[in-house]
């Protein structure tokens, strides 16, 4: 299994709360439809970065299938444009 951690900050003026609401309607309804994505959750954060993206996956190439899959690219354009900035990292257990 990989578990796959990203940490975002908001473009200034963005509305945290709005914002985590609408991430969180496009890509947890993906859990089911991509393959090998088993886990996935968007929650604010309260540490300096405004949201925390938690996912489960079967493995690596489940991983880097979601990350091209077309649901997932277009989920992205729901809210793409309102992301500052983003620190990712990946991990097998």
């Amino acid at each position: 299994m990989v578990k796959h951690i990203v940490l975002y900050t908001l473009k200034e003026g963005v509305d945290q709360t709005e914002a985590v609401k609408l991430i969180a309607s496009v890509l947890e309804p993906l859990v089911g439809k991509i393959p090998g994505l088993l886990h996935l959750e968007i929650r604010q954060a309260f540490n300096g970065m405004d949201y925390a993206l938690y996912s489960e996956f079967e493995s690596r190439e489940a991983l880097e299938n979601y990350a091209v899959h077309p649901l997932h690219q277009e989920a992205k354009t729901h809210f793409f444009h309102l992301l500052d900035s983003r620190v990712a990292a990946d991990y097998q257990v």
